[in-house]
């Protein structure tokens, strides 16, 4: 227990950490943003994926999904616009041996053209059909996407939990 006189701990491999992605929905053409995780990628080589990052100290998730949107796809969007679809827990992951947490949103409004704006880390960025999801993609076995786009409002995935 600390008290107000204790130094704050220093931040360790053992907090869980925070990741926001985002399902980007266009209504019209009922597509969404997919990207493709590079031949380096430290989690997921090869595998379809959202637009998703890890949240930086002190950001607000709404920032962060913002931000890594931005960052990864050239896409912008007001945080105002993003809906809370799902959660992901997992007990444990690549860069985070004590879980990390991910925040999904969705948003159907955004600005800009799509565009890998990170090819160092992503073999391709596109817009698919939400028929033609590949099978080839992060969390399919949990239909994370399709949970997203349903009508049951959020929802939450658990990994790894006994």
């Amino acid at each position: 227990m600390f008290s107000a006189t204790s130094p704050l701990p220093p931040a360790t491999a053992s907090m869980t950490l925070l990741v926001a992605a985002v399902v980007v929905h266009d209504r019209e053409t009922d597509r969404i943003v997919l990207l493709q995780r590079g031949p380096e990628a430290k989690f997921g080589r090869g595998l379809w994926d959202l637009p998703v990052g890890k949240s930086d100290p002190g950001e607000p998730i709404t920032a962060t999904a913002v931000r890594e949107l931005k960052e990864e796809t050239g896409l912008t969007v007001d945080p105002a616009d993003l809906r809370l679809a799902h959660v992901i827990h997992a007990a444990h992951g690549v860069e985070s041996p004590n879980g990390f947490l991910t925040v999904v949103f969705v948003t159907h409004r955004w600005r800009g053209t799509l565009v890998n704006a990170e090819p160092h880390k992503h073999s391709r960025v596109a817009w698919v059909s939400t028929r033609e999801i590949p099978e080839e993609i992060v969390f399919s076995a949990d239909r994370v996407i399709e949970r997203c786009l349903g009508a049951d409002g959020p929802g939450i995935t658990l990994h790894g939990w006994a």
